[in-house]
């Protein structure tokens, strides 16, 4: 008696399921969820690597999308949606090539524009019946004064474990944070993959999921046998803001987030003197032209090398303030359109300055921070503090990471160790 019923029970729930498949509008709707879902192979290793999120002009409305691969394929696409929703885009990649050291490098980019402000988009990889996992963007908020970045100093090293950690440690308290910026000498030698591929496992995931917007340093333009180059494999690794330069592209840029205009600096025009002697020149009326058109209320600028000269006990100082080369040239430019903050790097040694102006210590005058080490090449000790250093850490130095926080009416960059201690706070108020 009970088969029977269970057998009954069977045999009403079928009809009633082909009764309902015949019923056109919901039986059209399974049939589109089923011709819509699709199985893929997943995609290797070899088949993409590196995949990162490069920063654009406008992060309210762009996100540039870029990937390695061993091997050239001219039908890798990359596809995306807004999170939560079915239907599915696709966008095509520019394609170059890296040969390095008789090793060819296929390198993807992809900028995707008229993108929803605010909006949280999956996207993935792929080419015939293969597909990546999905990852997530976030654009900006229209008209939002609020955000969060995570500012990393030179993150060359001879073994990338500390900066992985470092980096990884960072954003697991920063979940919030929008994008990230590397302040330079992202590898110890520009020209080894090995190290490059060391920097990407470093700041993967968080890469694949919030943009970079990376510095150029002078170990960039270092080849496998210490000579110096173009920094030709930096250069292909970022697909960066247009400058209006086609000759010097991806060497300087300026973007947008929020209410803050960052102007990102090359500081390798003696590395570049014998490639590109008029890289200085025209980067400077570039500079200048930049900050006079920017309508944010906040200026912040990103180069590599340092505006001070430090001493050290075989070449002290003193109480002598001695500026660097690139100092006296920028920190003019930088008081005549009101810079508020520049971020520097290069010494492995983290300095918040006093306010300067014209050269002195002026309550008037531009925050200057050397923001210190990310990777395991330190000095330990080596530097004297300077005279306009109001904030040196305990010596001998470990390495550290810095938080920018802007709302509508301040600027405030906190320092970090690799544990999160906060050992230095300012704050900038307009």
């Amino acid at each position: 008696m009970k088969k029977r019923i269970i057998i009954s029970v069977l045999l009403l729930i079928i009809i009633c399921a082909v009764g309902i498949m015949s019923y056109s509008p919901l039986r059209n709707k399974i049939e589109q969820i089923f011709f819509a879902t699709k199985v893929y192979n997943l995609l290797n290793s070899e088949e993409y690597m590196n995949l990162h999120q490069v920063i654009t002009k406008d992060s309210v409305n762009s996100r540039t999308i870029m990937w390695q691969s061993l091997n050239d394929r001219e039908d890798f696409i990359l596809e995306y949606k807004q999170e939560n929703e079915d239907e599915i885009l696709q966008a095509k990649p520019q394609k170059s090539v890296l040969d390095i050291d008789n090793k060819k490098i296929y390198i993807y980019a992809v900028t995707l524009e008229n993108l929803k402000a605010d909006m949280v988009y999956d996207y993935r990889l792929g080419f015939e019946n293969n597909r990546s996992d999905w990852y997530k963007l976030k654009t900006a908020k229209e008209n939002n004064n609020k955000f969060k970045t995570l500012i990393f100093p030179d993150s060359q090293s001879n073994d990338y474990t500390e900066w992985k950690s470092l980096a990884m440690n960072a954003w697991q308290n920063n979940q919030d944070s929008d994008f990230f910026i590397n302040m330079g000498d992202l590898v110890d030698n520009g020209y080894d993959l090995v190290q490059w591929n060391g920097w990407f496992d470093g700041v993967e995931p968080m890469v694949n999921n919030i943009p970079v917007a990376p510095v150029q340093g002078n170990h960039e333009t270092y080849t496998t046998d210490w000579q110096v180059a173009m920094p030709n494999v930096y250069l292909e690794m970022f697909k960066l803001p247009t400058n209006g330069n086609d000759k010097y592209q991806n060497q300087y840029y300026s973007f947008d987030y929020g209410d803050v205009h960052f102007i990102v600096i090359n500081t390798q025009d003696d590395e570049m003197a014998e490639f590109e002697p008029d890289l200085l020149n025209e980067q400077i009326k570039w500079l200048e032209n930049d900050l006079a058109t920017t309508d944010k209320k906040w200026k912040v600028v990103l180069m590599h090398r340092d505006i001070l000269n430090y001493g050290r006990d075989a070449k002290p100082l003193g109480d002598e303030i001695s500026f660097s080369r690139h100092g006296e040239i920028y920190m003019p430019i930088f008081d005549k359109y009101d810079v508020d903050a520049v971020l520097t790097a290069h010494l492995h040694t983290y300095r918040r300055r006093a306010l300067i102006r014209d050269f002195a210590q002026n309550e008037q005058g531009t925050l200057y921070i050397l923001t210190g080490v990310a990777g395991n090449v330190r000095y330990p000790s080596l530097w004297h503090k300077n005279p306009l250093d109001e904030y040196v850490p305990p010596q001998p130095e470990t390495n550290n990471y810095l938080v920018l926080e802007a709302d509508e009416n301040s600027l405030t960059f906190n320092c970090y160790l690799p544990d999160n201690t906060q050992i230095d706070t300012v704050t900038l108020t307009k």
